[in-house]
């Protein structure tokens, strides 16, 4: 048995999601005493893994997260937001990814009427007061809340 035994071990140079990552790993002796472990892990074989971004690629994580609380991100935000949603019901309603004809003439015809429904929709929505669909909120935007 070594003298590192209980020690965590680092792992030289893994990436994930393809980026830099420092993977921390515990000695699985170290973990099977641990009166918490189904807290920490569901691996019933080995100990505890964690794995951590550098301090420079946390820290400007840390920045760009401060950064969108902000009133300028917010609205430079809402205006993606407004394109991102007339896409989407431009492909949900017209199918918008695949064109059904062939033809550039016909594809444009179809791409026109397609943003005329979407138009019509969204006129019909407001005119009955029909709410704006809500966006979705994250498992950890979820937990947050309930705190």
């Amino acid at each position: 048995m070594s003298i590192w035994a209980d020690q965590p071990l680092l792992d030289s140079r893994p990436r994930q999601h393809g980026r830099d990552a420092i993977r921390i790993r515990f000695a699985t002796t170290t973990c099977s005493s641990c009166p918490v472990r189904d807290q920490c892990t569901r691996s019933t074989q080995y100990g505890r893994q964690l794995t951590v971004r550098p301090q420079g690629q946390d820290a400007l994580l840390e920045r760009v997260r401060a950064e969108q609380t902000t009133k300028v991100w917010k609205e430079r935000y809402a205006v993606r937001a407004g394109i991102e949603g007339t896409i989407h019901q431009a492909v949900a309603v017209g199918g918008m990814r695949r064109t059904r004809y062939r033809g550039l003439a016909k594809t444009h015809l179809g791409h026109v009427l397609t943003a005329a429904a979407v138009n019509l929709i969204r006129l019909d929505a407001w005119w009955n007061g029909t709410p704006l669909a809500r966006t979705r909120t994250s498992r950890l935007a979820v937990l947050e809340l309930t705190v």
